[in-house]
């Protein structure tokens, strides 16, 4: 497998365009403690759907809506143009979060998408994962919080030292501030920890300003469910699709609306699919596992043909 590039903003030198499975295997040479053999490569998309699948037979999806953001399905072999055979299916690992690098997201792309994207470091890279996944959620955030505090807004019209830090604001405070059960208050007192001296007025602007970011995340990271899914109804020929969906994800998981948002946004897209949603523990850990298995069987199974 060749790496192409890194995201997420990994960076190890000597890695692009090189064979990974080559490099862990000399790597693991070079330890002489133990032999080890590559069978496949998975990545936690796919171990999500690959775990779900193993106890739900309905799951043909799989979705990671965490730091990072992709989502994998199983295609018609029909379909696939690279690989030889029409029977059956193939899964086809979407890399989604690269989504709009040719241009096509920027009719909704705010300054504040541009900013936080010009400041990453892979600029132009990832540009739909960067409008909805958790690492770059409380990035956007900071941005308008600027934003509104140049234009006098907020905070007194004072910009602190603290709103300036890249990174400052982490995805956790959009989960802490966004909680039913907190008062402003609280929010006033996260805001502190942070250096930021808020009136309740200010309080009140913060927490709108979370609410709309995540909302938007859910409701761009749902459309693309839909998509997938309409996609899967529409290659089988059927009016109405019955699927499970395999998840795994800090936002998922955590963030205390995202899911709830998430879910609605696809049933309103996707009105011809009843999805269900499936929570995967360690998904890439047991999927890979599982993928092991069947790659190990597979190579027996040829030996014996041959």
């Amino acid at each position: 497998g060749i790496l192409v590039t890194w995201t997420k903003g990994f960076k190890a030198t000597d890695c692009e365009g090189e064979d990974v499975v080559e490099l862990l295997r000399e790597a693991i040479k070079r330890k002489e403690e133990f032999e080890l053999d590559v069978v496949a490569i998975v990545n936690d998309t796919v171990g999500t759907m690959m775990t779900c699948a193993y106890e739900e037979p309905t799951c043909e999806v799989g979705l990671i809506a965490g730091t990072g953001s992709n989502a994998c399905y199983m295609e018609e072999m029909r379909n696939i143009e690279i690989v030889d055979g029409t029977e059956g299916r193939m899964c086809v690992n979407m890399e989604w979060g690269a989504f709009g690098d040719n241009g096509c997201l920027d009719d909704i792309r705010t300054k504040y998408d541009q900013a936080v994207d010009e400041n990453s470091l892979n600029e132009g890279k990832q540009r739909y994962e960067k409008m909805c996944s958790g690492m770059y959620l409380g990035e956007i955030v900071r941005q308008i919080l600027i934003d509104l505090t140049k234009r006098g807004f907020l905070f007194r019209g004072q910009i602190s030292e603290t709103l300036k830090t890249r990174g400052i604001f982490e995805t956790k405070f959009l989960s802490q501030i966004e909680s039913d059960r907190l008062a402003l208050l609280q929010v006033r007192a996260i805001l502190q920890q942070l250096g930021l001296d808020s009136t309740c007025d200010d309080s009140i602007i913060v927490k709108e300003v979370c609410g709309t970011v995540s909302r938007r995340a859910a409701q761009i990271c749902g459309a693309g469910m839909a998509a997938v899914v309409d996609k899967i109804r529409e290659n089988r020929g059927l009016d109405h699709l019955d699927i499970t969906v395999g998840v795994d994800g800090t936002l998922y998981k955590l963030h205390p609306h995202f899911s709830r948002i998430f879910h609605q946004t696809v049933k309103e897209l996707a009105p011809k699919c009843e999805v269900n949603f499936l929570l995967s523990e360690d998904g890439s850990g047991k999927g890979a596992a599982l993928i092991t298995a069947v790659g190990c069987r597979q190579r027996e199974l040829d030996a014996q043909q041959h």
